[in-house]
């Protein structure tokens, strides 16, 4: 009896008494101990957004070249290189033909093609720059989800762990029982049955833990079998409710990266509209030069040179296709503020569920598990229960441990969601 009643207490020290306590704080860090190395390393080491970096910086570059004039031209003219015929052969000397005419030109877009030439281009550079942001917030998305999915996987294969445990030392109580001839042999047999079922799941997480290590690393940018150490806390929660949708939905209106882009892509479109209109007005060259003949400088001449716009048709095409373009990015933009509204809206009513889950498991079912286990076993000392409701109490305290886990993971992971739609952490 003494060795079933230390027993007892061992279980209901270790095993309850980490049922309600979180994981131990890492003694030392490493990635993938806490959630923001995994975000700082991928921040200065993932390839794709160093790609989308890099075309944003390729955009930006493309802003002043395109307000900048052409550059101009030099033309030089030898006239009657054959001097009426007076030569022997023909000579192409400026100095030995005719006339030798010179011309700098130097072409002139019509007021104001250049300011939105470079309008347009700089807001290609800021649509370039919101996909950056928007690689970025989707990136950091998938590794918070996925951190968040590995934190569980760990929890769970930490309480398997602490469940065989238990097992082993109700087999240990069964088994003493069972030579002072008080049950049957074969509540021995199930506590091996169960420690079977455990070592099977056991190799289930590990598995589970490999898979979702090898796609934190793809994230990260790493070889898929580098190592990671075991995530030791989730990050702390914000105060978040239903009630907070509308004021961040207007938040996520001038934050979200996404949006932004597709904002930055319509004023492109009515800049690239404007400049269409703009083109039914002629574009000018002017040129200014000297008039050669042999050796010495006869006559100073002055240029001007302008398209004619006479393709009508076609510059109305043109403008019909650059207000459509507008109509479509108006129209991508608020269909994408409506999508992202709905988004936000589900993953904060998702966000609370799971945090009221998180709350009345703590509190209420944790403790009942714990009542239940603590009265089985004693009840099962005393001869009152069979093993089976023993067992049964412990997968109800193990199921609870569980539940605690998946509700702390859904908290993560939708609050992931709803930063990325901010596209900025809370």
């Amino acid at each position: 009896m003494s060795i079933e009643r230390s027993t007892r207490r061992w279980l209901l020290a270790a095993f309850v008494g980490a049922s309600l306590s979180g994981p131990a704080t890492a003694q030392q860090e490493a990635l993938g101990a806490d959630l923001q190395g995994l975000l700082a390393y991928a921040r200065t080491r993932s390839l794709e957004l160093g790609a989308m970096r890099s075309e944003a910086d390729a955009a930006a570059q493309r802003i002043q070249p395109a307000g900048a004039l052409p550059d101009p031209v030099l033309r030089t003219e030898l006239m009657n290189i054959n001097n009426y015929g007076s030569d022997a052969s023909w000579n192409v000397l400026p100095s030995r033909v005719g006339e030798t005419r010179y011309t700098l030109m130097q072409p002139l877009p019509w007021w104001g093609k250049r300011d939105l030439r470079r309008d347009a281009a700089a807001a290609d550079a800021k649509q370039a720059g919101a996909r950056a942001d928007a690689t970025w917030a989707e990136l950091a998305m998938r590794i918070k989800t996925s951190y968040a999915e590995y934190y569980r996987l760990a929890g769970d294969e930490r309480i398997a762990r602490e469940i065989l445990e238990l097992v082993i030392r109700l087999e240990q109580v069964a088994q003493a029982r069972y030579a002072g001839g008080l049950v049957a042999q074969q509540d021995a047999i199930r506590a091996q049955l169960e420690q079977t079922a455990m070592r099977s799941e056991l190799i289930a997480l590990d598995s589970e833990k490999r898979q979702l290590r090898a796609k934190l690393n793809g994230l990260l940018s790493r070889d898929s079998t580098a190592a990671l150490a075991d995530p030791q806390a989730p990050r702390a929660l914000p105060s978040l409710s239903t009630a907070d949708a509308t004021r961040l939905a207007e938040r996520a209106r001038g934050t979200n990266p996404q949006l932004q882009a597709e904002l930055a892509r319509l004023a492109g479109a009515q800049t690239s509209r404007e400049l269409t209109y703009r083109n039914r007005y002629p574009d000018f060259q002017v040129g200014f030069g000297p008039t050669q003949m042999r050796s010495r400088v006869t006559s100073w001449n002055l240029m001007l040179e302008l398209n004619i716009p006479l393709q009508q048709e076609s510059r109305r095409s043109q403008e019909r296709e650059a207000e459509a373009m507008v109509t479509s990015a108006q129209s991508r933009a608020e269909a994408l503020a409506r999508q992202l509204l709905a988004e936000m809206a589900g993953n904060l009513a998702a966000f609370d569920a799971a945090r009221r889950t998180e709350v009345l498991v703590r509190t209420q079912l944790l403790p009942q598990s714990e009542l239940t286990l603590r009265s089985a076993l004693a009840a099962y000392e005393t001869g009152k229960v069979d093993f089976a409701t023993l067992l049964e109490a412990q997968r109800q305290i193990r199921k609870a441990r569980q539940d605690l886990l998946k509700s702390e993971a859904e908290a993560q992971m939708r609050l992931a969601e709803v930063e990325r739609i901010l596209g900025e952490d809370l």
